[in-house]
């Protein structure tokens, strides 16, 4: 392989650090096998976090070779140094050290899909004119080798200007070592020298620097004369001095004339790409591979169509069915938890907060997860397999003639199941606009939340006949499904045409050959998911547990005995308590705001005490009614229809059970959701907007539903 000449320490000599000696930034098309190549790499060595200000996650790893440690930074998948989408944008502000608070690359290692060179070869080649030292990983050179691509690896390095190519097999670890100990030199090694592709913009920017007076960056100058200026650049566009605006449009019309800057070097660039392509590569012919023949078949519109929906239906049966015996152990080993210490303890302060907030609080973190494990297994799979961008254009112009793009069906689905890993999902959308849209829509979906209450008060109020051939409580709870799906679907598109009003970005994707899943990355992916989500959302979730219990708890009464011989006697003493408590208290607060939708002081504290998770409502309702934890939906039923006005009105009469229906249909009570929205947001704004939003649209529709009816 060939190498460039260059004068660096030898590895022997460098002094043992534990601190990383250097930041290499991993950089690579999407789909290239770079998340592969970095799991391999760093393996359990690695961190998740934001970068500042911004939602896109900044995965950081660390590898050591010979007692030095260097930092790796995975950076989001990238066509080019111009972005379409805030992930591009970060990526390429940290390629070019402008990211404020991030360290600036020491190196780059380019991840480079072997059989579609032609394409990262265009990234690559923009990556050797930056002026820092460059390496490349090829990767999946079997998948090249069965479809009859050969590459000379020496003559592709010799063609870069002397960049060391490390062929590795990230899926098998073939080749990992060498690049290991590649990346160990990198940061030493002098920037590659390559033979200028474009002559008459690299002179361009050569007389802008030299008219600011200032030491610019030559690749960054010429970034803003094919980009132009924007929020990323603007400080460059500054250094440039007051006449920089009239001198790059003097530039930009001799380099590109009258034809778009990006078009004009799409076309230089692929052209020098496809004379490096002769030099190093050759086709031989080979038999029509079995992922040829899969991917032509999955791309018609028909086939296409139906293997969606069948996928589609198969993750969101698992996500759904295959949780329910996790999540019924994890609440039943709370539930027993929480028996034990009441039984040991006594039922004072400490045990209650013991059982009732910090157990049922760590409880209702942990019963989302595996939810969450279940539907990123799923999406993990389909992304490395390549079968998500199928996904994305066979749904992209249904999904964009209501707001949405095609990469929101899959969060959409997933929150019926839930809408906290549904709106973690959306991390796939890379346009901004689309993901927020998608966020704000997803909690409409009918989540598994809603069920508990849906079914208590359709079994208790509607009548059991039918309706033509169908059950009405069947269609009662069908029609809700329905209303939700709409109302998401009216929310985004009002969202993108006011709030977040702008320019549909064009939809452009590679679809990828289908490749078998590396496991190892896979489960490296699933064990940062679920710290993540643990960490950051089970933190806001088990606070808003904790202090919903305080509010049920105090203020104590003493003249309250909790002695009663009766299961009865216990049940109305603990519901007089509820009533005296701060959460008591603020329903008979709130019950005047309520009582124009027929709600009184129980249900309306029922209400409040369901914010973190609505399936609470149950049991605060249980409590209220002093029917107790342990009574079966019958008997919570009967107390429910039995329930009466001070005058003897009867509190549920069906229009307020329908807009109480509705109210739980559009509502947002989940303190699960809100937190996940402010963590994939990074702003307050949004979790807030939607929680008055959705729950403004609740109050409204049951107020119509009661008063109307």
């Amino acid at each position: 392989m060939a190498s460039p000449k260059e004068t660096k320490i030898p590895v022997s000599q460098i002094p043992v650090s534990r601190q990383p000696v250097a930041s290499i930034a991993v950089v690579g098309n999407p789909n290239s096998g770079k998340s592969t190549v970095f799991n391999r790499l760093t393996g359990l060595r690695q961190r998740i976090g934001n970068y500042p200000g911004v939602t896109v996650e900044r995965h950081v790893g660390t590898i050591r070779v010979n007692d030095i440690a260097i930092e790796l930074v995975d950076l989001p998948g990238t066509h080019a140094l111009s972005a379409h989408s805030n992930e591009e944008q970060i990526a390429i502000d940290v390629i070019l050290g402008r990211l404020q608070g991030v360290r600036p690359p020491d190196g780059i290692l380019a991840v480079v899909d072997s059989t579609n060179l032609y394409q990262g070869l265009y990234l690559v080649q923009q990556l050797l004119e930056l002026g820092v030292p460059v390496a490349i990983a090829l990767t999946m050179l079997d998948a090249a080798d069965a479809e009859g691509v050969k590459i000379d690896v020496d003559r592709l390095s010799e063609r870069l200007g002397g960049t060391p190519v490390y062929p590795v097999i990230a899926t098998t670890g073939r080749g990992i070592e060498a690049l290991r100990q590649g990346i160990a030199k990198l940061s030493s090694n002098p920037p590659p020298t390559p033979k200028p592709a474009w002559p008459a913009l690299s002179n361009a920017a050569i007389e802008l620097i030299l008219t600011s007076g200032k030491n610019l960056r030559h690749a960054e100058v010429e970034r803003l004369l094919i980009d132009g200026p924007n929020d990323s650049n603007k400080a460059l566009l500054k250094d440039l001095g007051d006449t920089a605006p009239d001198a790059m449009r003097r530039h930009q019309e001799a380099v590109f004339g009258l034809e778009p800057p990006l078009a004009k070097e799409a076309r230089v660039r692929y052209r020098w790409v496809r004379d490096v392509l002769k030099d190093v590569q050759e086709q031989v012919p080979v038999f029509y591979s079995w992922r040829s023949r899969v991917g032509d078949f999955l791309n018609r519109p028909i086939p296409g169509t139906i293997g969606l929906f069948v996928v589609m239906a198969v993750m969101f049966q698992a996500v759904f069915a295959w949780a329910t015996p996790l999540m019924d152990l994890i609440d039943g080993s709370a539930a027993t938890l929480g028996s034990l210490i009441h039984a040991n303890m006594g039922d004072g302060a400490v045990s209650s907060l013991l059982a009732d907030g910090i157990v049922a609080g760590v409880g209702s973190v942990l019963i989302f997860l595996p939810q969450i494990i279940i539907l990123f297994l799923f999406i993990i799979l389909l992304e490395d397999s390549g079968y998500l961008a199928r996904a994305a254009y066979l749904l992209d112009r249904l999904m964009r003639s209501v707001g949405l793009s095609g990469q929101s069906i899959i969060p959409m689905i997933s929150s019926f199941a839930c809408a906290v890993p549904g709106i973690m999902a959306t991390r796939v959308i890379p346009n901004r606009r689309d993901r927020i849209a998608t966020i704000l829509a997803a909690p409409f979906m009918t989540c598994s939340a809603r069920l508990p209450v849906y079914a208590l008060l359709i079994s208790a109020f509607v009548p059991a006949q039918t309706v033509g051939f169908m059950n009405l409580q069947g269609l009662i709870l069908f029609g809700l499904y329905m209303f939700g799906i709409v109302m998401g679907i009216l929310t985004a598109l009002l969202i993108r045409k006011t709030a977040l009003r702008g320019p549909k970005p064009p939809f452009a994707l590679m679809l990828p050959e289908f490749r078998r899943p590396n496991l190892r990355t896979v489960l490296i992916q699933l064990l940062g998911r679920a710290k993540l989500f643990l960490y950051r959302a089970g933190t806001v979730i088990f606070t808003v547990a904790v202090i919903v219990w305080a509010l049920s708890y105090y203020p104590r009464s003493d003249d309250i005995q909790a002695v009663a011989q009766t299961q009865q006697a216990q049940n109305e003493a603990a519901a007089l308590r509820l009533e005296q408590s701060y959460l008591g208290r603020a329903g008979k607060f709130v019950e005047p705001v309520f009582r124009p939708l027929g709600w009184d002081w129980k249900v309306s504290a029922a209400v409040i005490a369901g914010f973190p998770a609505r399936e609470v409502v149950i049991a605060v309702l249980g409590t209220v009614y002093a029917v107790g934890d342990e009574a079966d939906e019958a008997t919570l039923s009967i107390r429910l229809k039995a329930a009466k006005w001070p005058d003897g009105r009867p509190v549920y009469t069906l229009p307020m059970v329908i807009g109480l229906l509705i109210f739980y249909a559009l509502c947002l009570q989940c303190a699960a959701t809100l937190a996940v929205i402010r963590r994939e947001t990074n702003s307050w704004r949004w979790p807030v907007f939607a929680w008055v939003y959705m729950t403004g649209l609740g109050y409204v529709g049951a107020l119509m539903a009661y008063q109307l009816l």
